[in-house]
């Protein structure tokens, strides 16, 4: 369920970059839940990353990693998410409007 999230959150707008915390806050996951998520979707080339340059850096924080869906992994996200939704039974499944 959690890569689910995921995927929603990064199918939401697939070219956007997005770092971690900002994609588990969407998600609504633990960051320490997320990157392995996002360290197999990155070795499934599902995922594209980069680090952010060092000059984009701000009041100290450290650099950001940050990820998007690369096109074949667009593509593979939808197909996953509407072979996990064809498996849940329709009385599991929320309302509509609700997801």
């Amino acid at each position: 369920m959690a890569t689910q999230a995921v995927l929603r959150t990064l199918l939401e707008d697939p070219t956007r970059p997005r770092y971690g915390f900002d994609i588990a806050g969407e998600a609504g996951i633990a960051t320490g839940s997320l990157y392995p998520i996002l360290a197999r979707l990155e070795h499934l080339t599902w995922l594209d990353s980069y680090w952010e340059d060092v000059a984009d850096v701000h009041d100290g924080r450290p650099r950001r990693r940050y990820y998007r869906l690369s096109d074949t992994g667009a593509v593979a996200a939808r197909d996953a998410l509407d072979r996990a939704s064809r498996r849940v039974p329709k009385s599991w499944r929320p309302a509509a409007g609700l997801a």
